[in-house]
């Protein structure tokens, strides 16, 4: 369930502004502010159904943006590329101060620069 949470607060980061006033609203307060379906209801004058259906509709409509824009998979594959980065680094840093050649610091290098070419370019 949270990894769900977590995954539908990100999809709502990224496509929220696709989605009406109402369906941003609601999502909102049940995902991020972490309101029951009851408070909600209350606060909008509608069925605690109401709330639920819309919920539900609006999860879909989340998933089928993501499934057709792909910004969430593009945001994921950066991230892991960033912490690539950031490990070939630390592994750099270590062989520098281990008096590596010359040679193997380029192989490095040129390691790093791909990756940060993979970054750029998706």
């Amino acid at each position: 369930m949270i990894e769900k949470k977590i995954e539908i607060s990100m999809l709502y980061d990224f496509y929220s502004q696709l989605l009406t006033e109402k369906q941003r609203d609601i999502i909102d307060l049940y995902y991020n502010q972490d309101l029951s379906l009851g408070e909600i209801a209350q606060e909008f004058n509608i069925s605690r159904q109401a709330v639920y259906d819309t919920i539900k509709r609006t999860e879909k409509i989340l998933y089928d943006y993501e499934e057709k824009l792909k910004l969430l998979q593009l945001f994921r594959s950066k991230m892991i590329n960033i912490e690539n980065i950031q490990q070939k680094v630390l592994t750099l840093e270590t062989k520098i101060e281990s008096n590596i050649s010359k040679e193997l610091l380029k192989k490095e290098i040129d390691g790093i620069k791909l990756l940060f070419d993979q970054l750029l370019n998706n």
